[in-house]
């Protein structure tokens, strides 16, 4: 296996988008159900519309281009193919700072935090506060993707970014992420804890163990109440993506890989089940064109099923209880977080603890500037 770094560009091919255009043009959409609400799903009328956007507006090569902008990168760690965005601060001091991605996110989500990250002096910061930042697609996401190997799990990503940074010639670092991205960023300190400075999490790395016995639940805050019940409302309710995709991802990436309004209609599921508030359109909350940038790197390399594998095929590590690495960790959660600190400090050197009454599970998209805020100010206190 090489450890060579080489430079990439996205250039992707003008056939392909063609191909997009007449799948697009020539879509079936299926009749809508009694409602046409969001209740069943993705409600028709609202997908059309959104559909009939990404045909005649959204532009994709100014998108390839923005992303084009920032320095990326391929190499190979233990077998699989990485991919990653790595821009470097003009502040020497930088501390470097590992993001982490999740489902049904990529490097997208973070487009709009890396300019304040690495150059807070050109964004009305404080120079000291400044990172490196190295945003790598997880294995089996957009360029990442896809796996061919069994065995991605969050243990296994985490030896792999410890080995990137290795490769980097980052000694010390940081690790932030949320979703996916919260179980690897923890790990990686498990992985190389002396050389992790600080982790930071927006969302929770740990869930508590349902059912609670009343006397538990008695002994919660109001908040840590509200966030149980949203908790056993998403098993009721929306549960099945995660049976689906853990149990049949390749099954189901049949229909996602062969039809754009279907992985469109998937994706834009969670990010309106998902930001807040939750009953808002999620293209006033996240620019459209965001939203189908971060579609299209999932279209484009056809990675919905290994995507999901990676994502939700994980074995039984998820509910097992971690080795506490002793490194310091922040955890933010935002108005749609569910996290509760007891549990969290069950594995985890909780040392801040932030709760915030707006914002949702794509915080770096819909909170940019409080998210790096929050950041900044944990990272001053590890640097």
């Amino acid at each position: 296996m090489s450890d060579k770094i080489n430079e990439y560009r996205i250039e992707i091919s003008q056939s392909q988008l063609d191909d997009l255009r007449r799948r697009l043009d020539n879509a079936r959409f299926p009749a809508p159900l009694p409602g046409d609400d969001w209740d069943t799903g993705v409600p028709t009328a609202w997908l059309r519309e959104l559909v009939d956007y990404w045909r005649t507006e959204y532009d994709w090569r100014a998108a390839e281009a923005e992303l084009n902008a920032f320095p990326q990168y391929v190499t190979e760690i233990d077998g699989q193919r990485i991919h990653f965005l790595h821009v470097r601060s003009p502040e020497p001091n930088a501390l470097p700072l590992l993001l982490t991605h999740g489902w049904p996110g990529s490097v997208v989500e973070f487009l709009d935090v890396i300019g304040p990250l690495t150059d807070p002096r050109a964004h009305g910061g404080d120079p000291a506060d400044a990172f490196h930042v190295v945003i790598p697609s997880v294995p089996g996401f957009g360029f990442s993707g896809p796996v061919t190997e069994f065995g991605w799990t969050t243990a296994r990503i985490a030896k792999a970014w410890a080995e990137l940074m290795d490769r980097l010639g980052y000694q010390r670092y940081g690790t932030q992420g949320g979703d996916l991205g919260a179980g690897i960023s923890p790990e990686v300190a498990r992985v190389a804890p002396e050389r992790v400075a600080g982790v930071h999490i927006n969302g929770s790395p740990v869930f508590p163990p349902l059912p609670l016995s009343e006397a538990e639940l008695a002994s919660m805050t109001e908040l840590e109440r509200d966030r149980i019940r949203r908790i056993e409302a998403f098993m009721r309710e929306e549960h099945g993506y995660i049976a689906i995709q853990s149990t049949r991802p390749q099954t189901l990436a049949y229909g996602l890989v062969d039809s754009p309004v279907g992985q469109l209609a998937w994706i834009m599921d969670k990010f309106r089940e998902w930001t807040h508030p939750r009953a808002v359109d999620p293209g006033k909350i996240i620019d459209r064109d965001r939203l189908l940038t971060n579609v299209m790197l999932y279209w484009l390399n056809g990675t919905a099923g290994s995507a999901a594998y990676v994502g939700y095929a994980q074995p039984g590590e998820w509910g097992a209880v971690n080795e506490n690495s002793g490194v310091p960790t922040a955890v933010i959660n935002f108005a749609h977080d569910i996290g509760i600190r007891r549990y969290a400090e069950t594995e985890n050197t909780i040392i801040r603890w932030v709760d915030v009454d707006r914002g949702g599970h794509f915080a770096a998209m819909e909170e940019p500037a409080l998210l790096t805020a929050d950041i900044r100010e944990f990272f001053r206190t590890v640097r």
